[in-house]
């Protein structure tokens, strides 16, 4: 069912926690509260999420993926899980088979953030990219599986004084999602500063 904005500037985010485990109830995820815990901190502007917690299926993956952006209308969909080298991580197929424009830089990103971390970084296979239809667009990001690694890769590195060292890579999301047509998104600076060139900023 198609969401309905309550502000014209309302984020509608689709979040999608991909794991075998959790969705059997082996045990409890916590990709859906890391995201929703991040967003909380990082989001000025209105927001509604509509969340799902499925298997590494690929076709249940990319059903999920196009139900959010289709039918739903998420101007954004955020993955945890199911990037790595398994056989059973398919997160990344799985979104690039339903999507229509790659957006590599934000797994280059990704990835160098993570290589500050641990050198098993390079493992890792997340991409964004953009799903169009011919009046919704909406980015597609693939995020590690851990709540610690979510944000890290969300904003980015920070030395001690608070300035940014790596940014992050949700510091490009609210101006991509202005390029493609969806609403204006402001961030709370003190945890993710939006970057947009002066002449795409709000008066």
């Amino acid at each position: 069912m198609k969401a309905q904005r309550a502000h014209p500037d309302e984020l509608i985010v689709g979040l999608v926690s991909i794991s075998d485990r959790a969705a059997a109830g082996v045990y409890q995820d916590q990709g859906l509260p890391g995201l929703r815990e991040w967003l909380g901190r990082a989001l000025k502007s209105p927001w509604q999420a509509h969340e799902r917690l499925i298997p590494d299926e690929r076709a249940t993956i990319e059903t999920t993926l196009i139900e959010l952006v289709d039918a739903v209308g998420c101007d954004l969909v955020l993955t945890t899980g199911g990037t790595g080298p398994a056989r059973r991580d398919v997160t990344p197929e799985a979104t690039l088979a339903v999507a229509t424009r790659e957006m590599p830089g934000f797994g280059e990103q990704m990835r160098r953030i993570s290589l500050e971390f641990v050198p098993t970084a390079i493992l890792s296979r997340q991409v964004g990219a953009l799903r169009e239809t011919t009046d919704h667009a909406a980015l597609i990001i693939n995020l590690p599986g851990q709540p610690k690694a979510i944000q890290e890769t969300l904003e980015g590195l920070k030395a001690a004084d608070g300035t940014v060292k790596v940014p992050g890579i949700f510091a490009a999301v609210p101006y991509c999602i202005q390029l493609i047509g969806g609403p204006y998104v402001e961030t709370n600076d003190a945890v993710c500063r939006a970057f947009r060139p002066k002449g795409a900023l709000r008066a």
